[in-house]
């Protein structure tokens, strides 16, 4: 597949750390997860997490929507600790939207009704309401299905389905969840592309967890791998996967990109 990303986060780019977790650790049991874990996210980066099943990336967009909190260290959001901060703050005040793997809408409201129950707790003013979902059903072309129940529309409708959900409250950061998971490949594409626009054209910081190394190193500015409840390596993509510890930990020898 074609590389798409056309550019990568450079010096010139914002270097203000918009997430930053800074000695994070987190047990379930006796069974470790994360141990002391650091890295930051750069404002207006598309940002990557790449690992095996059960390393704790999902685990870590969990610590970031402070759906779970971690047994040592700190999460900060725009520079504030966030670390005891609930769900709804860290939504409202720090603008976190979240687009999981699985499900995210309701299976027999219509496309356009899902718009409109979210928009009723997102947005405050009413005028802006259908002005906001108007323009996201006109982004994500999708119009023509707007009334069609979401249980009936296709893998890559309800996938832009979601993440037009998560954009109602216009976010500053995006979480995005096996985003590729169980698409084909002409999806997979339109998905990649719809990425890099939000990053060109609203300005989103984009965090992606997946296990589809190819498609995300694709879209992504950096990348990180994670293995045994460390992070191993991080790096642009063409830098990533020539790391050696990366190769160890993940890649292999033969994985080869572009």
């Amino acid at each position: 597949m074609a590389i798409i990303k056309k550019f990568r986060i450079k010096s010139f780019k914002k270097k203000n750390s918009i997430i930053e977790f800074e000695n994070v650790s987190l047990s379930y049991g006796n069974r470790l997860i994360l141990d002391n874990i650091s890295f930051k996210i750069n404002e207006g980066q598309i940002f990557g997490m790449l690992g095996p099943n059960g390393v704790g990336k999902s685990t870590i967009f969990n610590l970031i929507t402070g759906l779970i909190t971690p047994k040592y260290g700190k999460i900060k959001i725009n520079g504030q600790d966030v670390t005891g901060y609930p769900i709804y703050l860290r939504s409202k005040k720090f603008k976190v939207g979240y687009v999981p793997q699985y499900g995210g809408f309701f299976n027999d409201l219509t496309l356009q009704d899902n718009l409109k129950a979210i928009s009723e707790i997102v947005i405050e003013n009413k005028n802006l309401r259908q002005e906001r979902i108007d323009y996201l059903l006109a982004k994500f072309e999708l119009e023509n299905v707007k009334n069609i129940k979401a249980k009936f529309l296709s893998g890559g409708q309800k996938k832009k389905l979601v993440i037009s959900l998560s954009l109602l409250s216009n976010p500053k950061v995006l979480l995005l969840d096996e985003c590729f998971a169980a698409l084909d490949v002409l999806t997979i594409k339109m998905l990649q592309e719809i990425i890099v626009n939000l990053q060109e054209e609203n300005q989103i910081t984009i965090c992606i967890c997946d296990h589809q190394a190819r498609d995300l190193l694709a879209c992504v500015d950096v990348a990180m791998i994670l293995s045994n409840c460390k992070v191993i390596a991080q790096d642009t993509p063409s830098n990533l996967v020539k790391d050696i510890n990366a190769k160890n930990a993940y890649f292999g020898n033969s994985f080869k990109f572009n």
